[in-house]
């Protein structure tokens, strides 16, 4: 299993939320390229890249996601308000290893298989879910579709992989929900990436047991809770 480091972007910083709430900050570092050169230098070797203003439609971080894929040395999947093919192929064009696409793709399964025949094996779907359900537009809304539906729907898609959030313990450092990543791993077709809550190294081998192929971890890293050189020496790859 791989341990991918989050660098969220908010007004040109690099922050950490707590439950994906805009008013709950706990981290904020105003350098992100540095930010992401760190991770890379102690050896992580993909990195997860959000725009959470373009995610939340409150302006976004275009040039500076665009700095960070040209100037660090790390495979970086890219996301946060992607909604149209064109925004897809112009992070690829700049160096996105992936793309993740949210709400519209688990919306619109029409333009999901269209975006994946164009951009085949690079596409990650993030699957955002509180409680069971699935959470959309940047968090702000909960569907009544369960994840176990979601999963089993993009089966038939040509993915790099899919992201479960577990929103209800992001940023809360008590672990993450194994139960739901347990059943998300058993149910996809695809590499399955966690994230929300993550908060030890005992917690990463909980996933890996489990057949998860990363994660995404922020919280833990950014607040010294997870060792990042201990981490990326035992999940670089």
């Amino acid at each position: 299993m791989i341990v991918i480091p989050a660098v969220d972007l908010r007004d040109g910083a690099c922050v950490q939320l707590v439950g994906g709430a805009y008013e709950q900050e706990r981290v904020r570092m105003d350098n992100p390229l540095e930010v992401a050169r760190g991770w890379a230098r102690l050896g992580f070797r993909r990195l997860h890249l959000v725009d959470l203003d373009a995610a939340t439609e409150r302006g976004d971080n275009a040039d500076l996601v665009h700095e960070i894929l040209r100037e660090v040395d790390a495979g970086i999947q890219v996301g946060g308000g992607v909604r149209d093919i064109a925004h897809v192929d112009r992070l690829v064009m700049a160096g996105a290893e992936r793309v993740v696409v949210g709400t519209r793709a688990i919306e619109d399964p029409g333009w999901l298989d269209e975006v994946a025949s164009i951009f085949p094996g690079r596409i990650i779907v993030a699957a955002d879910v509180r409680g069971r359900r699935l959470a959309t537009h940047g968090w702000s809304r909960t569907m009544a579709w369960d994840i176990a539906s979601i999963i089993e729907s993009l089966n038939d898609h040509d993915l790099a992989g899919v992201l479960v959030t577990a929103v209800h313990r992001e940023g809360q450092l008590a672990g993450t929900d194994l139960f739901l990543m347990d059943e998300v791993a058993e149910l996809s077709a695809h590499p399955v990436i966690a994230s929300g809550g993550i908060a030890s190294l005992y917690g990463l081998r909980e996933l890996a047991d489990r057949g998860v192929a990363g994660a995404v971890v922020g919280m833990a890293l950014y607040t010294g809770a997870l060792d990042g050189r201990t981490v990326a020496e035992e999940f670089a790859e």
